[in-house]
């Protein structure tokens, strides 16, 4: 085990959990760039309906995110407590299985998304003039699947590992490669929205070959071996159990994004999608600070429950509780001051503007409550709970946010699709501290 790794079951849990987060945070957040100027330049460049092409094609990459990290976070849980419970060679075997299951995943999307691109678009909400922009966009980003996957899937390995900051560098490099090209792409060449998805697939294979760099170099603890690469069905039911809530947390989202934009396109037309495709991509960035702060929490709680180091993982849970809640409460205010400046970034559309202006605050109104959800969502991934954790990761978006969005909407009409979700926000936070209450008294009793 080396320096890195050990690291995580001595080194005090502030400085080692601030240690592992900001890397987290700076990458995953310079990642989520991506779309984020994608949609600027597109906006800006081509129009508002290429805005909303984009926001049609966002689920799909979601659900592309979402299948990797499958393997990405059931792989780091199960190879952080072998890490912490000292079985090596479980956690190299483990290692060898996620790329052979990686790369059949990578195969699979590719041959699905070129056969059906046409149906695949208008299930996800692509209609009226939004198509041809949104068609243009998947067929292009579509080639990078492969690459993304290893990147994504890896990266969650390479921070289970405590190596924290190569997993940010390999995403920093990237997404920085990307901001530079989108520019010369949509403007420079003329390219439009394909010259934005062009920009993504080359950064992605960057982000690849950055990682597959750091493998051979022999950086990581964790050693490649072609009979690793022979599925072991303990291990692939364990990561797929682990990692089921990862899927359907952004698995979840992914079809609920495609039902929204069915229920946008009905209640506001449109106009309505793109004003919600600038806000998700606002709230994906904004939000990577909480998201980077459950990176660190993770190979933390998953390695020190592994140790059998119950206190430790208590203290972690705290500690990551009382941060995340402090975080997403500056989120919070600096986004409901600033809504309007946000939205006029993207557009100079003075109807998304205000659309977007009372969007953004309607959705965001309960939004502290979210750091104390996602904290305890990964909790019970962390420790290999998966049926609770798969539990909260679709309460959410499915058993809360999607019978609210077929029926408010019915009586309020676009408003109700605004306020749909911070009503399922509160009743996802309320679950989640009934479930983990227990828990919490568990750990302390457990030696």
């Amino acid at each position: 085990m080396d320096k890195r790794t050990k690291s995580l079951g001595t080194e005090k849990i502030g400085s080692l959990l601030f240690r592992l987060s900001i890397p987290a945070t700076i990458g995953m957040t310079v990642m989520a760039l991506y779309n984020l100027v994608d949609t600027i330049f597109v906006g800006r460049g081509v129009g508002t309906m290429a805005i909303g092409g984009l926001a049609v094609v966002m689920p799909m990459q979601m659900l592309i995110f979402a299948t990797a990290q499958v393997f990405g976070m059931g792989g780091s849980s199960v190879i952080s407590r072998a890490l912490g419970a000292k079985e090596k060679d479980k956690a190299n075997r483990t290692f060898g299985n996620l790329i052979s299951l990686t790369l059949l995943l990578s195969i699979l999307l590719l041959i699905l998304g070129y056969l059906f691109a046409r149906p695949i678009l208008y299930l996800f909400g692509a209609q009226g003039t939004i198509f041809p922009y949104a068609l243009d966009y998947f067929l292009v980003i579509l080639a990078g699947t492969p690459f993304l996957s290893f990147a994504m899937a890896f990266n969650s390995i390479i921070r289970a590992e405590g190596n924290a900051k190569t997993a940010m560098m390999i995403m920093l490099v990237s997404a920085i490669l990307n901001i530079i090209l989108d520019p010369i792409f949509i403007f420079g060449m003329g390219w439009g929205v394909k010259g934005a998805a062009g920009a993504t697939v080359i950064s992605q294979i960057s982000a690849f070959f950055y990682m597959l760099t750091y493998y051979m170099r022999g950086k990581s603890s964790l050693r490649f071996h072609f009979k690793n690469l022979k599925l072991d069905k303990t291990i692939t039911r364990e990561v797929f159990a682990i990692g089921a809530s990862s899927l359907g947390r952004h698995g979840a989202g992914s079809i609920l994004a495609a039902i929204l934009n069915h229920i946008l396109y009905i209640y506001g037309g449109e106009l309505a999608i793109s004003v919600y495709g600038v806000i998700n991509r606002v709230f994906r960035v904004s939000f990577m600070p909480l998201f980077g702060l459950i990176q660190g929490f993770l190979p933390i709680a998953g390695f020190n429950y592994g140790a059998r180091n119950f206190a430790r993982v208590r203290e972690t849970l705290k500690k990551t509780t009382v941060i995340s809640t402090l975080t997403i409460s500056g989120i919070y205010i600096l986004l409901m001051l600033f809504s309007r400046q946000v939205m006029e970034v993207f557009s100079t559309d003075p109807a998304l503007i205000k659309e977007g202006q009372f969007a953004v605050r309607a959705i965001l109104l309960v939004t502290p409550v979210l750091g104390f959800q996602m904290v305890g969502a990964g909790y019970f991934q962390a420790v290999g709970k998966a049926l609770p954790s798969f539990f909260l990761a679709l309460a959410r978006q499915i058993f809360f946010f999607l019978p609210l969005l077929l029926i408010v909407p019915h009586y309020y009409g676009l408003n109700g699709v605004w306020f749909s979700f911070p009503i399922a926000d509160s009743l996802s936070a309320m679950v989640t501290l009934l479930m983990l209450l227990p828990e919490i008294k568990r750990l302390r009793t457990q030696v």
